[in-house]
């Protein structure tokens, strides 16, 4: 039993920043972080000497870390993090910098995800990305992520009772929902039928099921709210957030994630529960992995997210929005960028900002975050919870 941690009290999420997505670039990921960096100081007002704490998430920084970056950019922050984490590095980037500014170790704190594509990055990231990858699958004959995913998902169907028609309903509503999006890489309406009739990738992934790799980066500035209405800034409160890593290690095979062990303090920080939310933003490598967070999060029970698909639109307009961006599935995988997708989606949507279409009324957000695959399993988690700062509120 751990001791639940308090919620958070006057910090702010603001200025989200998207550097607008490309399938390859010759540019680095420095690049990309800088343009990043540079519309967050563009669209906040600020000089860069206020921006005195800086989180950075990259795969493809090496050999630089964060600390390399802020030399690149010339900053000179009193606070610094390097999280490479993937899909979760948005949210423990927002708990982490909401706890700085909390203790006064920094007053502004950029949070930015960046990384670049070439034409072999990928092949290149799946072979290194860590050291049981390089050692122990990699030389056997691994399909990287696409072949792990496969096992979950076909474990996953004959566990639970999902089909194929399931997780395209999901892919079909995140295309809907990223037309609207000038950024989304796809710009084509995505019928049930073309998702089924999709060629196969890794049985029983098909051609949909999998994000696609591109280069772009992903911003905002966490601070106190006080600090960000006498800059002008329209802000999104953080309510609560989690953490957790290498959760049911002992599972031996992955159909459930770190969310199920923290939600009840997740929901206890905000004051909430999962119908009380206006808007989702789900990791969304995989569709498989959406399922296990509506379930891992409390929207239905552990096997029940089949039928919950089923029963929800998922669109803007409609009922529980998801991925409003259209998630990565349909704007793409720029890196760990992809992590902070979602994350900025909701900053976007509770400050009246979205690039695409609103989300009408919304005044709550949930925002998850899955990374760090192994062969076998996702190893880091989180979640948090933003709301619309009302006026005097």
């Amino acid at each position: 039993m751990t001791r639940a941690r308090r919620g958070y009290e006057d910090v702010v999420a603001a200025v989200p920043v998207t550097v607008p997505y490309v399938r390859f670039s010759i540019r680095g990921a420095h690049w990309f972080i800088g343009r990043a960096l540079a519309g967050l100081l563009r669209d906040s007002g600020l000089r860069k000497e206020a921006i005195d704490g800086l989180c950075v998430a990259s795969f493809t920084l090496a050999p630089d870390t964060a600390i390399g970056v802020a030399q690149h950019l010339g900053l000179a922050p009193r606070w610094l993090d390097f999280v490479p984490m993937g899909g979760a590095a948005a949210v423990i980037a927002l708990r982490r910098a909401a706890r700085a500014v909390e203790s006064g170790d920094a007053e502004v704190v950029a949070c930015v995800a960046g990384d670049t594509n070439s034409v072999d990055t990928f092949r290149q990231g799946t072979a290194g990305f860590s050291q049981f990858a390089r050692d122990a699958v990699y030389p056997y004959g691994s399909g990287g992520p696409n072949a792990s995913f496969a096992l979950l998902t076909a474990h996953y169907m004959r566990a639970f009772g999902a089909r194929r028609e399931d997780f395209g309903r999901l892919c079909v509503a995140q295309r809907a929902n990223a037309l609207a999006n000038p950024h989304a890489l796809f710009k084509q309406p995505l019928t049930l039928e073309q998702y089924l009739s999709a060629r196969p990738v890794a049985e029983p992934l098909h051609l949909f099921d999998c994000v696609m790799p591109c280069a772009g980066a992903e911003a905002f500035l966490v601070m106190r709210r006080s600090r960000a209405e006498a800059q002008g800034l329209r802000c999104a409160r953080l309510l609560a957030a989690i953490e957790r890593h290498n959760a049911f290690a002992a599972d031996p095979i992955q159909f459930r994630g770190g969310w199920a062990l923290d939600r009840d303090e997740l929901y206890a920080q905000a004051g909430t529960a999962p119908a009380d939310m206006d808007l989702v933003e789900l990791y969304d490598d995989y569709p498989v992995i959406v399922l296990m967070q509506l379930e891992d999060l409390g929207f239905c029970a552990k096997g029940e997210a089949p039928a919950f698909v089923r029963s929800n639109t998922f669109t803007v307009d409609g009922s529980l929005p998801l991925n409003t961006s259209g998630g990565q599935l349909s704007t793409g995988q720029a890196g760990t960028a992809g992590g902070f997708l979602g994350m900025v989606e909701a900053i976007r949507q509770l400050t009246d900002q979205p690039l695409g279409a609103p989300v009408p009324g919304a005044k709550l957000g949930l925002v998850s975050g899955f990374g760090m695959v192994t062969y076998d399993r996702g190893l880091s988690s989180g979640a948090a919870i933003l709301a619309r700062a009302e006026a005097g509120g």
